[in-house]
């Protein structure tokens, strides 16, 4: 599943190569519950954990493959977390992840290429598209 957003001029989308989804306007108080514990240093173990109702998190686990700042981090997987306990040997394992950003006459463009099994690309495609306004307002911010 591949993905792309512009941050800038013109609209954001999301989707499958050749079918963009656009963003809505008024979305843009989203509340991202899920948090990344990590370091960004090729080798490093790097935790994507969301709460659940019972207080334990859930999540992914992998480790950077490629780090290049300000233009490239690239992520496998190692496993899943279910309410605190670590599954390496799940369908998450062995998947990949990897975000490259360009920028052209003040416009950077984020590009997100996901490996997921197909069951869980429409729940994928769900939370970029408000994770993708949260990151938008971020870099407007800085």
């Amino acid at each position: 599943m591949g993905l792309t957003a512009g941050t800038g001029h013109g609209e954001d989308r999301l989707g499958e190569p050749n079918h963009h989804v656009s963003v809505p306007e008024n979305l843009r108080s989203v509340d991202v519950d899920a948090s990344a514990q990590h370091g960004w240093n090729e080798g490093d173990e790097i935790r994507f954990l969301g709460p659940n109702d019972d207080a334990t998190a859930s999540g992914l686990f992998g480790t950077i493959v490629e780090n290049w700042p300000h233009e490239l981090v690239s992520i496998r997987y190692l496993g899943d977390i279910q309410n605190d306990v670590e599954n390496r040997e799940g369908p998450a394992v062995g998947l990949h992840d990897s975000y490259s950003f360009s920028e052209t006459d003040g416009v950077t463009t984020l590009v997100v290429e996901l490996e997921v099994p197909d069951e869980w690309a429409d729940d994928m495609r769900g939370m970029w598209l408000e994770a993708i306004v949260t990151i938008k307002r971020l870099a407007e911010r800085a």
